[in-house]
């Protein structure tokens, strides 16, 4: 996660103009295309499979884009989360012809319905199950869910040699409980990228006031 106005702040500024619209442009592509940590592997999703082709001929094609390896799979409405059932992945590396195979969730351990991670609250629950799951003080459907997606990423970043041993590296690494550090450093960042970002508007709206002062 990266705090859009602090690095992409041209994509944030349309945000009122994109909310106005209604509907999705091509600025949801775009924005994902984003490479701020200047990572090798770019993960993403896709509704159809000649979606995911079409952004990876855009990476190869680019000047300035330096990726090596993509990972693609299909999400629910592009989100970059692999949902109970069957889903196909695209898998590209530089100099190879794109791949796409399917996985079937229940092959990983993931063996329920989508409806089984429904919640009431979604931003409140979900909050208090990834805390829980990340702390290794859940072993249900959730904690199933999480760790075939990390299972991908960490498949995506060739750490491992397939799905399922990445699927064992995660599982041990939530039963460890290690996640739940990582999250509170991930939320220190965050929380001084905000408070740089607020102080940085701050110091502007005193800078215009005293302009039109003058």
């Amino acid at each position: 996660f990266y705090y859009q106005p602090e690095f992409a702040p041209e994509i944030d500024a349309l945000f009122d103009r994109r909310d106005q619209m209604g509907v999705r442009t091509f600025v949801n592509t775009i924005e994902t295309l984003a490479n701020p940590a200047s990572a090798s592997v770019h993960l993403g999703s896709f509704y159809h499979l000649p979606y995911a082709k079409r952004i990876i001929d855009t990476f190869g094609a680019s000047e300035t884009a330096d990726i090596e390896r993509i990972v693609m799979f299909q999400g629910l409405e592009g989100y970059d989360d692999i949902r109970p059932g069957s889903t196909k992945v695209a898998v590209w590396d530089r100099g190879s012809e794109i791949d796409d195979f399917d996985i079937e969730t229940p092959d990983y351990g993931m063996d329920f319905e989508s409806d089984d991670l429904g919640v009431d609250d979604v931003a409140a629950d979900s909050a208090a199950i990834t805390d829980e799951v990340l702390a290794g003080d859940r072993g249900d459907q959730f904690t199933d869910a999480v760790a075939v997606n990390a299972a991908l990423r960490i498949y995506a970043a060739e750490d491992v040699v397939d799905i399922a041993e990445g699927l064992d590296v995660a599982n041990e690494t939530i039963e460890s409980g290690e996640p739940a550090d990582r999250l509170d450093e991930l939320r220190a960042f965050e929380s001084l990228l905000r408070r740089r970002h607020a102080f940085r508007s701050e110091d502007s709206i005193r800078t215009v006031h005293r302009t039109r002062s003058e």
